[in-house]
């Protein structure tokens, strides 16, 4: 772009940061430039100066200054074009789409966002969901990269403000399965040890783990965070394995990981919370199975219902189980088609609560 532009604000953009409207029309912008041209005043919004942070409103009229046409040589090399194969998958992984919002079963094994060394993600992979809308569809919460599972995108700037909203205000539900080690004493309980991100970097601390802190320290504890999870053991093999449902009231970064591991039974192929060994060496079991089983995360996004922001109605969208994780319930005789309600909607079935 070599020209100044005078770009109208639409109702599909309203009440978005500044800053974050303008890397969706100049993906090759960088924050730091962002922040020196609002520092200049070369972006106004109805004639005035504009801060990174400003939310922007339907009609008004933003100034835009000329930019550098050709993006950043590091930016080049971080595009890739979309493999047929790529569109393919995310294309066939939709479950759902109206013209307000947009559900996939996500992968295992792709991140939903980019970062170091992550160039390949659900947000880039995007662009085939447009289905003749001008700009793709736009994330409103995340999964873990190794979970697999409902992903829910607003098409539109009105539906992603909704629905970012319904997540913040814990307006959602949503029921993940997994397979963990061992099987927990209680069959039914609540888990609500607060989390806090290890210090560091390195093995321990690489990839934001996270640790769990007892609920009377919490406030004691520097950057900790309240963290409440649900859940209820379906099947079990012996001592070994089971398969449980796991409903996060809270939305804390690897949350259901973290909080299941703390009581000894680690979410089957999840190393970073316990260890790829599989025997029990008395403080809780390791991650892996052996044999036929995967060494693959399984825990699985499977049901996620919400007011529709625009109908009112309360909808409800389910996934089926990854490959991976259909080989291991049949491997342990458990019926993967089975019709489970989320328990926890149910007076009378929470037995304890874990501090």
């Amino acid at each position: 772009m070599n020209k100044v532009q005078k770009i109208a604000i639409t109702g599909n953009d309203e009440d978005q940061r500044l800053d974050r409207w303008l890397k969706k029309r100049f993906s090759y912008l960088k924050q730091s430039h962002i922040e020196k041209i609002c520092r200049k005043g070369d972006i106004r919004i109805d004639g005035k100066k504009a801060k990174p942070s400003t939310r922007i409103e339907a009609g008004q009229i933003v100034r835009v200054p000329p930019f550098i046409e050709k993006p950043d040589n590091n930016f080049s090399k971080n595009l890739r074009p979309i493999s047929k194969e790529d569109k393919i998958m995310l294309q066939e992984s939709v479950i759902y789409k109206d013209e307000h919002l947009l559900v996939i079963n996500k992968p295992s094994g792709i991140p939903v966002q980019g970062g170091t060394g992550q160039p390949r993600h659900i947000d880039g992979l995007s662009t085939v969901l447009k289905f003749g809308y001008e700009e793709k569809p736009r994330l409103v919460h995340r999964l873990d990269k190794d979970t697999s599972g409902i992903l829910l995108m607003a098409r539109t700037g009105k539906a992603a403000k909704h629905l970012t909203a319904a997540f913040r205000h814990r307006e959602t539900r949503k029921v993940y399965w997994a397979a963990v080690a061992g099987a927990p004493t209680v069959k039914t309980g609540t888990i609500n040890y607060g989390l806090v991100k290890m210090p560091g970097h390195g093995p321990n601390g690489a990839g934001e783990k996270m640790i769990c802190v007892h609920p009377d320290d919490v406030k004691e504890t520097a950057n900790a965070k309240r963290a409440t999870t649900d859940y209820a053991i379906i099947e079990n093999a012996g001592q070994r394995v089971s398969w449980l449902i796991m409903v996060p009231i809270t939305g804390r970064t690897h949350q259901l990981r973290a909080h299941i591991s703390e009581l000894g039974h680690p979410i089957i192929g999840d190393g970073k919370y316990g260890t790829n060994r599989q025997i029990n060496e008395g403080d809780g079991w390791g991650a892996q199975l052996g044999g036929e089983i995967s060494r693959k995360l399984h825990l699985h996004s499977k049901s996620l219902s919400f007011m529709h922001p625009f109908t009112n109605e309360v909808v409800s969208f389910s996934a089926p189980l990854p490959e991976h994780m259909i080989k291991t319930w049949d491997f342990l005789d458990w019926n993967v088609n089975m019709e489970i309600d989320d328990p926890f909607k149910k007076d009378g079935l929470r037995d304890v609560t874990f501090n």
